[in-house]
C-alpha cells in the first residue's frame, strides 16, 4: 500500500511542475512514470508511385506540389483557370487577412485558423467575388462545403 502511495506522490510532484508555461502531464503506466508526449501516428510512404518518401500527408511536398500543378493544368477547366488569376489572390489574401478564423467552425463553438477563402455562389453559377459572397474556411470545411456542392469532384456518370 505504501508504494502506491509513493506513486501518487511522485505522480503529484511531477504534474505540479511547469515547463514553457504549461502543466506537464504524467501519468504512470505499469509502475513507470511516462512523460507529456502522446505518441504520433507512424509516418506512411507517399502515395506517388514508386517514391519512398515518409509522410504524414497523402503526398510527400515535393509531389504535392506536383499534384496541385497537374491539376491546375489538366483537371481544371479552362474557363475557371482565367477566373482565378492575379486579381483573385489580391481579394483572397485581403480577405483571409481581415476574416483570420474559419467561418464554419466559428458557428460550431470552434476556433481554426483559415487557410483558404470560399464563394458561397460559385463564379460559375453567376458568383461574383463581393465580399458578401467569399467566407474564410479552413481546408476540411472547404473541402467538406465544396464535395456537397459537387463543384471539384462531380459525380461520374458510368
Amino acid at each position: 500500500m505504501s508504494n502506491f502511495v509513493d506513486k501518487i506522490r511522485q505522480v503529484t510532484c511531477y504534474t505540479n511542475r511547469v515547463r514553457k508555461g504549461k502543466q506537464v502531464l504524467v501519468h504512470i503506466h505499469e509502475g513507470f512514470l511516462c512523460g507529456d508526449r502522446m505518441p504520433t501516428k507512424p509516418k506512411h510512404p507517399c502515395a506517388y508511385p514508386g517514391c519512398p518518401e515518409l509522410t504524414n500527408k497523402r503526398y510527400c511536398d515535393k509531389h504535392q506540389k506536383m499534384v496541385n500543378q497537374q491539376y491546375e493544368r489538366y483537371g481544371r477547366d479552362p474557363i475557371e483557370r482565367l477566373r482565378y488569376q492575379r486579381s483573385w489572390k489580391k481579394i483572397r489574401n485581403t480577405y483571409i487577412h481581415t476574416h483570420p478564423l474559419c467561418e464554419e467552425c466559428l458557428r460550431q463553438g470552434k476556433t481554426t485558423f483559415a487557410t483558404e477563402v470560399h464563394h458561397i455562389v460559385p463564379l460559375g453559377h453567376g458568383g461574383t467575388n463581393d465580399w458578401d459572397n467569399l467566407m474564410s474556411l479552413c481546408k476540411p470545411c472547404h473541402s467538406r462545403i465544396t464535395a456537397q456542392m459537387g463543384d471539384r469532384w462531380p459525380t461520374k456518370k458510368l
